[in-house]
């Protein structure tokens, strides 16, 4: 597995601003009463937490590891490979807010659906897309989306759809990256071409900004 150069150097320069811990403890725990979770891998976890903590309804978004097969695993071994972890977030919200529907809305418009060996400049099975879904239903949404995603595109989708095991909370030093280290994050998703391509996909859509075309059918 190759990781992308522009974001390794960010990583130096995080480490050497601020010591990292060690991962958080593993949850699959049940969200507490009126709430729900979803864990999505869209690439860099960095690139994910914005999109979903700018809406109503989303409590939390957490930078973390999953669908590996390796306990309590470090950035370090994931990156690395071997562990079969891809870097994820996991979206804490309130159904009664925001839906499901909303949410994998938003997914889909911040991630490039025709590649499943990686995002954007990062490579690799730790960078792969994909939902891991908790529940039943969430799963027959997903894959129901997922089939509206191949027909808006014309192509085959190659975001797979898991379901979540573990979750492990990855280091201190990632979360919030986007808001702690603004001038690094943007060099690094600007050289990774993340939003270049995500306008050659989505067009307008990009982003994921305006929910209600999906939600109505129109798409």
């Amino acid at each position: 597995m190759r990781h992308s150069l522009v974001r390794s150097t960010a990583i130096a320069l995080a480490l050497a601003a601020a010591s990292a811990t060690a991962s958080g403890l593993a949850t699959a725990a049940e969200p507490e009463v009126g709430m729900e979770s979803v864990v999505f891998a869209g690439g860099c976890f960095w690139c994910m937490e914005k999109p979903f903590e700018v809406l109503d309804g989303v409590s939390s978004v957490t930078s973390g590891y999953a669908g590996g097969h390796v306990e309590n695993p470090t950035y370090e071994q994931v990156s690395a490979g071997g562990t079969g972890h891809a870097e994820v977030v996991r979206v804490l919200y309130d159904p009664h807010e925001v839906s499901f529907e909303e949410l994998l809305y938003v997914y889909w418009r911040n991630v490039d659906p025709l590649d499943g060996r990686g995002q954007f400049c990062d490579r690799g099975a730790s960078y792969r897309p994909a939902i891991f879904y908790r529940t039943d239903e969430q799963r027959l949404l997903a894959e129901r989306s997922r089939t509206k995603v191949e027909r808006i595109l014309g192509a085959s989708v190659e975001v797979q759809i898991e379901p979540l095991e573990t979750f492990y909370p990855a280091e201190a030093y990632h979360q919030d990256y986007y808001k702690e280290n603004k001038v690094r994050y943007w060099y690094y998703r600007k050289r990774c071409g993340r939003d270049a391509r995500l306008e050659e996909v989505w067009g307008d859509e990009a982003g994921g900004a305006d929910p209600r075309p999906w939600l109505d059918g129109a798409s």
